[in-house]
């Protein structure tokens, strides 16, 4: 069984390349995501690539190898259906439950991973609305943009929230937007950096930056 440091950098592999477009990671990038220094990440890419998790350049970055991203894939899948449980069966709230998966995802098999996942009915995104990686490692990626990029009139479906920061997803909730909710953008009023939507009978101003964290399929 992968070590619970290798099962770290695996998954952190992995979400920085997704969100650095499929562009490798960095080892800078990995040192501040772990929180730790530069040369413990370059040792440590070095034992992964000799056990042909990753593709390791120095200089350039690393990529995970097919069976790197099958094991990261795997990790993602266990922290996601985690997130749900402890929403749906504990009443977790969405800023509750990513922590809590952190330290989980590490003590739980396989097999009771999916027995998990059936129990909940195979749910397809976690609270924070990310796609849940099925049994067979296939990831589904619905179609979504930014809310910065909605145009005024659009008509939308919150879908995903990429920054799952205790404090972002507080704001989110003040503000009455939670996965799911359906709005329409009222304004985007560039010069002053804020967007307008109305959400059921309510309205909210957002920031630019915020809003181009919140990902959501158009209706």
């Amino acid at each position: 069984m992968p070590s619970l440091t290798v099962e770290n950098y695996v998954k952190q592999i992995y979400q920085i390349c997704a969100a650095n477009g499929g562009k490798p990671a960095t080892t800078g990038q990995l040192a501040s995501h772990l929180g730790v220094s530069p040369g413990s990440v370059t040792s440590m890419l070095k034992m992964l690539r000799e056990s042909n998790l990753v593709t390791y350049t120095p200089y350039e970055g690393v990529n995970l190898t097919p069976p790197g991203a099958a094991l990261a894939l795997r990790i993602v899948r266990r922290h996601r259906l985690i997130e749900v449980f402890l929403a749906q069966t504990l009443g977790l709230d969405w800023g509750e439950v990513h922590d809590e998966a952190e330290h989980m995802e590490h003590a739980v098999s396989d097999l009771l991973v999916d027995r998990i996942d059936e129990y909940l009915g195979y749910p397809e995104v976690d609270p924070h609305g990310d796609p849940i990686p099925r049994a067979d490692g296939t990831l589904l990626q619905p179609e979504t943009q930014s809310l910065l990029a909605c145009q005024p009139g659009q008509q939308f479906r919150l879908a995903r929230v990429t920054d799952q920061s205790t404090e972002f997803l507080n704001y989110l909730s003040d503000a009455g937007l939670a996965i799911g909710a359906e709005g329409r953008l009222l304004d985007n009023r560039h010069q002053a950096g804020t967007v307008s939507i109305a959400i059921d009978d309510r309205e909210a101003t957002l920031g630019h930056a915020a809003a181009a964290k919140i990902l959501v399929a158009l209706l």
